[in-house]
């Protein structure tokens, strides 16, 4: 059965992918808006807005990331994953459109600037964070391991 019109598998993204998503991108933005100048310009309250507001979207980011990953890998339901592959393809996803963001975002729009401490990667003629890549390259794999352990040992009676 296809992942998409398996119950148990959306059940599984809701209840298992996407609260560890949100937990690990909590804590990944809470750690690296010290990177962005964001951090010296605004007032407390308006950067935890701005950290909950983006692991929100990440959130949403990831679970587009995941959908894209499961489409292409023609992904049956969850019990007949590919994991590894299914996460490699979850992290590509995820790490394409953060390239796009934080071009559009810092190039184009101006939205955010990175401080002079942020780790950079030049691609195409333009300067990109390697937080938020690393970001993309780990926490969808991680989500993923979580989710499934969580079931396994659930189903184990741990």
């Amino acid at each position: 059965m296809s992942w998409y019109r398996d119950r148990a598998t959306l059940r599984w993204i809701a209840a298992r992918y996407l609260p560890w998503m949100l937990a690990l991108n909590l804590a990944w933005e809470a750690a690296h808006v010290r990177l962005y100048t964001l951090w010296q310009e605004a007032e407390a309250a308006y950067i935890a807005f701005s950290v909950v507001h983006c692991a929100l979207g990440d959130v949403l980011i990831g679970i587009a990331a995941l959908v894209v990953a499961l489409v292409l890998a023609r992904a049956p339901s969850v019990a007949h994953w590919r994991w590894a592959r299914v996460a490699a393809m979850t992290s590509l996803a995820g790490v394409a459109y953060a390239i796009f963001s934080e071009w559009m975002n810092i190039t184009l729009l101006r939205s955010w600037a990175y401080t002079k401490s942020m780790p950079t990667l030049e691609i195409g003629g333009f300067e990109i964070g390697l937080t938020p890549l690393a970001q993309w390259l780990l926490l969808p794999p991680i989500a993923l391991y979580l989710g499934r352990a969580t079931v396994a040992s659930r189903d184990r009676g741990a």
